[in-house]
């Protein structure tokens, strides 16, 4: 039987993305678990960790995985990997393993998992790279793309991404908020399973702009938004402030909520749920999940990083798949029911 193809990009091979697949891979998968990566890096992080794994080529049909086995398409790279350290010649091969995976999935179902990458590195090798979710859209062809977090309780998607906070403002249009909010609902359904999503839509300014006092984003692009969505039967609902939306009592009901930018709605997602988070591209032409932290240099090598996140992306690539949402991120708020890390996203 044909099993989905599960790529993962371990990420930066100095930090902890190595250490998280290779204990993942000590249980068996449903999905053809393949690593994008050096496999010789792969190998000696394994002798590093005492873990037990067994390297194979990629079976010409994917099938899925045996515990203690990972398939791998091997990209090499002549430099070794120094756990704790990022290392600028390990970028290319990231970079390649991202190229390859978007290509792959162009032609065969499954999902791409990601690890953590150092951003920085990243851009010296790739001019202008600020995260895996611009990168894959635009090597995907896609023009808009929404970045979703998903946590046991919550579910919180960014009308803008990796943005200095001054460049916010500007940044916030009421047709890209429109597009946003369709996409977002378009795979609520359609990925979800979510029949009717409300939307619960977060204002820019505090208090929500307090009619304009406190500035007049709100006013101006955001109310017009949801204006033009509900129009086009998207059920979004707001500008809410968001100092209150994210309480238990206002989220009931919502099957996710709209930050205006990065650190409006990640706090809030990643103290619910942190370690069992998981990021979601939504608007790619593949599925796209990643964990909900960074490379982890200040622990990569000791051997204490913590899977879970991992499990958790991987386990929802799974369900998003095959149409279904039977891992994180149920209901965007605690009643919702049925209906309702910088180096990663």
């Amino acid at each position: 039987m044909r099993a989905p193809l599960l790529l993962h990009t371990p990420g930066e091979p100095g930090g902890i993305g190595h250490e998280c697949l290779l204990r993942i891979a000590q249980q068996a998968s449903p999905g053809c678990r393949v690593a994008l990566t050096d496999a010789a890096l792969l190998q000696a992080s394994a002798q590093r960790l005492g873990l037990p794994i067994t390297l194979q080529p990629v079976p010409a049909t994917p099938v899925a995985t045996p515990a203690g086995v990972l398939y791998v398409e091997d990209l090499p790279t002549e430099v070794p990997a120094i756990p704790g350290q990022c290392r600028p010649e390990h970028a290319a091969m990231q970079l390649a393993a991202l190229r390859r995976a978007v290509h792959w999935l162009g032609e065969a179902p499954g999902a791409l998992v990601t690890g953590p990458v150092q951003k920085s590195a990243l851009a010296q090798a790739e001019p202008g790279f600020s995260g895996h979710t611009e990168y894959l859209a635009r090597e995907a062809g896609v023009a808009r793309v929404v970045m979703l977090l998903a946590a046991p309780t919550l579910r919180v998607a960014l009308a803008t991404t990796h943005l200095p906070l001054r460049a916010v403002p500007d940044a916030l249009e009421r047709a890209d908020l429109l597009c946003t909010l369709r996409i977002l609902d378009q795979d609520l359904r359609t990925r979800f399973g979510l029949a009717e999503p409300r939307i619960a839509v977060c204002g820019l300014n505090p208090h929500a702009g307090e009619d304009g006092l406190l500035g007049d984003e709100e006013q101006r692009i955001i109310a017009p938004a949801i204006a033009d969505a509900r129009r086009a039967g998207v059920l979004a609902e707001g500008p809410w402030p968001a100092d209150t939306i994210f309480t238990p009592r206002r989220l009931e009901g919502y099957a996710a909520v709209l930050a205006m930018y990065h650190d409006q709605g990640l706090p809030t997602l990643k103290y619910a749920g942190f370690g069992q988070a998981v990021n979601v591209t939504l608007g790619l032409p593949f599925v796209r999940t990643s964990v909900d932290h960074g490379t982890g240099l200040d622990i990569a090598g000791r051997g204490v990083a913590d899977p879970g996140s991992l499990q958790a992306a991987e386990a929802l690539a799974l369900s998003l798949c095959a149409g279904m949402d039977t891992a994180p991120g149920a209901g965007a708020g605690a009643g919702a029911g049925a209906a309702s890390d910088p180096g990663t996203t």
